[in-house]
């Protein structure tokens, strides 16, 4: 077996790197993937093949609650390239390791826009399909051609399309069932030659105007780029420097009947019609009306700029992430009759 083939596991891995909460736990067995061929290697080495695995990139989407059990996948894979073109689109291929901000900035930078409203949202691009990563108007799912993943119990790789991988509103089908049956290895975009820029979100719309009138009346993919990552470095907290996975919590979608019940009640309620009808709540806007945002519990926080963001002040486990998300949503039940979902994986 080539070197590049083989898999080196280490025993008792330190996670607290590998998840932006920053939580102090480990793993059983870690292994680092730079190449396909070290997946099948590790998951059949006879220390880890009958053990859970877990599959990590930026771990930007997880809530660890203690120690893995099992065999963790550090996905390392690098590489990105515009692989053809046609009347309509550029694809553009990643590999799964690639940082997803990163990633934005270099398709820009080669003249291929679309992916501009997600800039600096953390994790990878492997990532990415996983929860339908969204922001300012877009999904990914809206730019998504295809991706190519290892199926564990076979080695088998596969290539899946966009109906393949049911993708829903910060959901697909990796993160309902396939979690542990693939592993993405890359993804493969289609951006638009015909692109009309979309910059209709409030929080854009400003941060354009800001910045001048040419921006605001007519922004260019680079634009946008920039007037996205201001509006997020002033909003959110940057996961190196206070550990969070982001917006912890999905916009509730409720019926037009519930909404305009609340909407009577609530005159000030932040909401966005669907096109089936249905309304988004604003999930930040619930919380803080609840009284959340900067109130803690113990060192697990909500930010005092975001209330959709949970935050570890230092020393949280989560565990204590997860009781302070428990009682936001009681509060946010009991006031509005809304259910809220978090986004990130909890194990």
């Amino acid at each position: 077996m080539s070197q590049s083939e083989s898999a080196a596991l280490i025993a008792g891995y330190p996670l607290k790197a590998h998840n932006t909460f920053g939580f102090d736990v480990r793993a059983q067995f870690a292994c680092r993937v730079e190449h396909e061929a070290q997946l099948m290697a590790a998951v059949r080495d006879p220390r880890a093949a009958a053990l859970p695995r877990l599959v990590l990139g930026g771990g930007s989407n997880v809530v660890l609650t203690g120690d893995f059990p099992g065999l963790v996948l550090l996905v390392a894979l690098r590489g990105r390239q515009l692989v053809r073109e046609d009347d309509e689109s550029w694809y553009v291929e990643a590999a799964a390791g690639e940082p997803w901000h990163e990633f934005v900035a270099w398709t820009l930078s080669q003249g291929l826009p679309g992916l501009e409203n997600l800039a600096l949202i953390p994790g990878t691009v492997g990532a990415a399909p996983i929860q339908n990563i969204g922001a300012y108007g877009l999904e990914m799912c809206e730019r998504f051609a295809s991706l190519r993943a290892v199926e564990l119990a076979t080695g088998a790789v596969v290539e899946l399309d966009a109906e393949a991988c049911q993708f829903g509103y910060r959901d697909s089908f990796f993160k309902r069932a396939g979690r542990d049956r693939y592993v993405i290895t890359s993804v493969t975009f289609r951006l638009p030659k015909a692109w009309t820029p979309r910059a209709g979100y409030a929080d854009l719309a400003r941060e354009l105007a800001a910045r001048g009138e040419a921006h605001a009346q007519q922004p260019d993919a680079q634009a946008i780029f920039d007037a996205v990552v201001a509006v997020r470095r002033a909003k959110l907290p940057d996961p190196a420097v206070l550990g969070n996975a982001g917006s912890f919590f999905k916009n509730p979608v409720v019926e037009a009947v519930q909404f305009e019940a609340l909407k009577a009640k609530e005159p000030e309620l932040v909401s966005y019609v669907q096109q089936d009808g249905r309304v988004k709540l604003a999930a930040g806007w619930l919380i803080d009306r609840c009284g959340w945002k900067g109130r803690s519990i113990g060192a697990a926080a909500v930010h005092e700029r975001q209330a959709l963001v949970l935050v570890n002040r230092g020393g949280a486990s989560g565990g204590d992430v997860l009781a302070l998300a428990g009682a936001i949503q009681q509060d946010v039940l009991t006031r509005f009759g809304v259910e809220l979902e978090a986004e990130p994986v909890c194990l």
